[in-house]
């Protein structure tokens, strides 16, 4: 079986044929997916989806490209994080690709999630775009490797995801380590070590080979998993059950 361990169900492209959606995974062996929420008006709408569904996980937390939201709080990312099915904080990081200028609030923000993770126990979700060198530093800083977490859609080099590794986190691998020009990252797949490995679709974006310019969605992670064994020279049901595993293990979630 595959676990998506980062999906968008709640945007309105997938939320609005939901049911189709459900029944893929189903017919996919994908048994359970995170939700991850990106602002803090979406959060009842991810845990929503969470609650109506037993094998639907959401997370809570805003996104490195809102700037135009209110800021969230560690208080309220600590007190939203108690509800049920709730395992992780996040997505977090920073984000220079799509915005620019000063963007030192999105450092304050990073360091809110860190610091709330690590108050309530649950892992951090941290999403980097060509801003590595700050994202390891903030991590550093802030102790965020006692709450430990997942480089999500990771596209960095291996010196990045060593630094990640080191620091207890996990690295998930989207539809992008299907593309043919991903060569520097295939090399990061075939040398992450099996217990820090995950897989995710992050659609409704990055469909992998063969679905590349469509719209994503869980039951397409078993693509993913297929390329990560071809890099590996393993089975598929070895990655199937290490990635599986180590989703259950790190986000805390018992087996069922």
């Amino acid at each position: 079986m595959f676990v998506d361990s980062h999906c968008h169900l709640d945007f309105p492209e997938l939320r609005a044929e939901l049911p189709a959606v459900l029944d893929a995974m189903r017919a996919n062996a994908v048994t359970h997916a995170l939700v991850v929420a990106v602002d803090e008006a979406g959060w009842p709408s991810v845990h929503a989806l969470a609650a109506e569904h037993d094998n639907l996980y959401a997370s809570v937390g805003v996104h490195p490209d809102y700037p135009d939201v209110e800021e969230p709080t560690v208080e309220r990312l600590v007190a939203k994080s108690r509800e049920p099915k709730i395992v992780a904080i996040g997505e977090t990081g920073l984000d220079y690709y799509r915005q620019t200028g000063d963007l030192e609030w999105q450092r304050e923000r990073f360091r809110t999630h860190i610091r709330a993770a690590r108050a309530c126990g649950l892992p951090l979700i941290v999403h980097t775009r060509s801003a590595a060198a700050d994202t390891l530093r903030i991590m550093r800083e802030e102790g965020a490797g006692e709450a430990g977490g997942v480089m999500h859609c990771f596209t960095e080099t291996w010196d990045v995801a060593s630094a990640a590794l080191d620091l207890g986190f996990h690295i998930s691998f989207s539809g992008i380590v299907t593309f043919r020009n991903a060569a520097d990252l295939k090399e990061v797949a075939k040398r992450v070590p099996p217990e820090r490995l995950l897989i995710e679709t992050d659609s409704p974006y990055l469909a992998p080979v063969p679905f590349r310019g469509k719209r994503n969605q869980p039951a397409y992670v078993r693509h993913v998993a297929e390329e990560v064994a071809r890099l590996r020279d393993v089975p598929l049901e070895t990655i199937a059950t290490i990635t599986t595993q180590n989703f259950f293990r790190l986000f805390g979630i018992p087996v069922h």
